[in-house]
């Protein structure tokens, strides 16, 4: 079931929660333990996001791009709905704050899953015992084991310990000594000790040193700055049977087509440019992803794909049976060599129906915009495909309900934009705020750079001047003095030197009438 959690990303949600005693062992940087909570530095930014509140340097050492605040709110509904479906199937319930006044919106994503969760609903229970439940904050034995490769500032870590019912650990990982360091004060910051752990270590290590079924994580989120290309091989052998795999991409230039060649070499598929490019920049990492997974004999199940603003966004779950990769292969060779693109088109609708009923309502279409016939030949597939009659009656008619409320009462589809010149932000660089004045000051050298500049008027028709008219040559320039080019005749030097034996003898004409006095050596 996937139900709406809107109320997730509500800051108020932990008012009133038990936290449990911070753990400063379990906060490992590296060997060592992190230290105890420092005083903010000066040149720090505290930032409240959802439940958690985070600071971060002013400086760009540590990465943060408040842009993507909805890729951590979505990443923390689809986490708690799948801690809804794991859990349910071992007989816990989870309590996500204010469910109760939120709408829900069912959803089928497993019929496995189900039968599993009815099968064991209650087979635990002994007359008159509750069933056990799993709340936000708390750590739940049987839960959710989950790993953020590369949390920088431990923000998006933070907020599935605040938000996310059913968890029993959280690994923040990051290869950067300094975003550890700061992970520390803001896991202390958020009195999330008990279950968030930071760590110092390449993320491909450390899920490569996971690799077995007893010590695999049950989530991994991987949202890296460019393309994830460099740790999806770790990721789908590090992730448990079923387990949620949540992957972002933000090379979008590389996914819709700017470079096929990079993102062959990345993704292993070209991507082509077109009006559906950032499906396809979807299906390509889908594809990348299931691939990956079938060299150890597993494959994936997408659950939600979404693509926003500059990035994409996809959730899969990841599984492990032959048969079911050796249909991946199947599908892919059926598939290859076809091209879609009504994803681009705002008026063309995606159907499963047959081609005999595509071709009816085609007919239906021509029957209220008919065509002159007279101008078909007889043996054209047009003539042929209109002669026949439609079977079925497709009705053009625009629906009551083909404008949602939502449109109605002039919601808005997509977010504000959270600031000035947002976007995809610079890598995380050492050298604090002197590095970040000075990208700043070569963006500013290198803004508009590969336009021209636009030519002045009067030294633009002087230029032009110094050519020849081509059409004058010819006869045929009827402009006069109002031509942008030249009608004068070739200077005498340039004629002496066409007459010589070493140049190309050549013929000046001038037309009729046109007033031009011959010159010396002028025909």
């Amino acid at each position: 079931t996937l139900r709406s959690t809107r109320s997730l990303c509500r800051a108020g949600f932990m008012e009133g929660q038990p936290q449990g005693p911070p753990n400063p062992a379990g906060m490992e940087n590296g060997t060592e333990p992190c230290g105890e909570e420092r005083a903010s530095e000066a040149q720090e930014t505290t930032v409240t996001e959802g439940a958690a509140k985070i600071a971060f340097p002013s400086a760009n050492e540590v990465f943060y791009n408040p842009v993507q605040e909805f890729n951590r709110d979505l990443t923390c509904a689809v986490i708690t709905e799948f801690a809804r479906i794991q859990l349910g199937a071992k007989g816990i319930q989870i309590k996500v704050p204010g469910e109760k006044d939120v709408q829900k919106v069912v959803v089928d994503l497993s019929e496995q899953e189900e039968e599993k969760a009815e099968l064991k609903k209650g087979a635990n229970l002994a007359p008159g015992d509750q069933p056990r439940t799993a709340a936000v904050g708390e750590i739940c034995e049987e839960g959710l084991r989950v790993l953020e490769g590369l949390a920088a500032s431990g923000l998006r870590s933070i907020r599935f310990a605040r938000e996310v019912p059913g968890l029993q650990s959280v690994v923040a990982n990051d290869a950067s000594a300094r975003a550890v360091d700061l992970m520390c004060r803001n896991v202390q910051l958020n009195a999330v000790a008990h279950l968030v752990h930071p760590r110092q270590a390449d993320a491909r290590m450390l899920m490569y040193q996971h690799q077995r079924a007893s010590e695999r994580f049950d989530v991994i989120d991987l949202d890296p700055y460019g393309s994830p290309a460099p740790f999806l091989d770790a990721a789908v052998q590090a992730v448990s049977e079923g387990g949620l795999l949540c992957v972002t991409c933000t090379d979008m230039a590389v996914l819709a087509g700017n470079s096929g060649e990079t993102c062959y070499s990345k993704y292993g598929a070209m991507a082509l440019k077109s009006r559906a490019c950032h499906e396809m920049a979807l299906r390509i990492v889908l594809h990348s992803l299931d691939l990956r997974a079938n060299c150890y004999q597993r494959f994936v199940v997408p659950l939600l794909s979404v693509s926003a603003d500059f990035y994409v966004r996809v959730f899969v779950r990841v599984f492990t049976g032959q048969a079911k990769v050796k249909a991946s292969a199947r599908l892919v060779w059926g598939k290859q060599g076809r091209q879609r693109t009504e994803g681009g088109n705002r008026n063309a609708v995606k159907t499963d129906a047959p081609s005999s009923a595509l071709w009816d309502i085609m007919r239906c279409w021509e029957k209220e915009c008919p065509v002159k016939r007279e101008r078909l030949s007889e043996a054209s597939p047009a003539f042929r495909i209109l002669s026949v009659e439609p079977r079925l009656q497709a009705s053009f008619a625009v629906r009551d309900d083909a404008n949602p409320s939502s449109r109605q009462r002039g919601l808005k589809r997509f977010q504000a934009n959270p600031e000035a010149n947002w976007g995809p932000r610079p890598r995380a660089r050492p050298g604090g705020k002197a590095a970040g004045e000075a990208m700043e000051e070569r963006r500013r050298l290198h803004q508009n750079k590969r336009k021209e500049p636009a030519e002045d008027p009067v030294q633009r028709a002087a230029r032009l001047k110094t050519f020849p008219c081509k059409r004058f040559k010819e006869g045929t320039c009827q402009r006069g003095d109002q031509c942008c080019y030249s009608h004068s005749p070739p200077a005498p030097e340039d004629t002496a030197a066409a007459a010589s034996p070493d140049h190309p003898k050549t013929s000046y004409q001038n037309p009729p009438g046109s007033g031009v006095a011959a010159g010396p050596g002028v025909d």
